[in-house]
């Protein structure tokens, strides 16, 4: 038996609450989607009978009506040729006809009012399983994303990556002893006051005029040579 015995459970049913209260909401998920499938396809086929039955039923009402055409016809040939019993018999076979006819008639009608309850049911349930199927797709999201976040606190907590941090931390004391050293070699200078910065500014101007000056001899010492 499933979760579900009728189709007015189904469209009564609470399936947010159902989800709530049960232990493996997923495989219970799967269940009422499988239950809500099956219902549907049963509505449908029921409908689908319903809809034969009238087909053949208006197919009858159209033969009775005809019969009945012809009934007529033959009482009132009777009744000109004076048989009077003739005509009162073809009225009587007139009437069955009729009253056959206005039957499957009154049957038509209860059947479109079960198609109409078809038809709202048919609608009720495709919302129900559109709602369940949206639930499962949430079930599924939120089941992803919790294996996803096991997964990668499993692999946070790792060897390789306590490893990898190891590594890290080791390549950070070495660069921290490379700049410390190169700190040190500055230690014990004479400090770079404003006042040293600029007279190192005036003696290399001094050194460059110096140099200028002996290049401009020189020039001057090898034209006298030439001539």
């Amino acid at each position: 038996m499933g979760i579900f015995s009728r189709t007015r459970d189904i469209i009564a049913a609470n399936v947010t609450d159902m989800l709530d209260k049960a232990e493996d909401p997923s495989k219970l998920i799967r269940m009422i989607i499988l239950e809500m499938e099956e219902t549907l396809v049963e509505v449908r086929a029921s409908a689908a009978r319903t809809i034969a039955d009238q087909k053949e039923m208006r197919r009858h009402i159209d033969k009775l009506e005809q019969l009945d055409a012809d009934w007529h016809e033959k009482a009132q040939l009777a009744l000109s040729k004076d048989r009077e019993d003739l005509a009162k018999a073809a009225l009587v076979e007139k009437r069955k006809a009729a009253d056959m006819a206005d039957q499957l008639k009154i049957e038509i009608k209860v059947l479109d009012d079960a198609l109409r309850a078809n038809e709202g049911d048919i609608a009720k349930l495709q919302k129900k399983l559109q709602e369940a199927r949206s639930r499962q797709s949430s079930l599924v999201n939120r089941l992803e994303s919790a294996e996803n976040r096991y997964k990668i606190r499993e692999m946070y907590n790792s060897e390789k990556v306590h490893d990898a941090f190891s590594k890290f931390e080791y390549l950070e004391r070495q660069v921290d002893f490379a700049e410390g050293r190169a700190d040190s070699m500055n230690m014990g200078g004479e400090p770079q006051t404003l006042e040293n910065q600029i007279a190192a500014l005036e003696s290399r101007d001094e050194v460059d005029d110096e140099l200028e000056a002996m290049k401009a001899a020189m020039n001057k010492s090898s034209q006298k040579g030439d001539k």
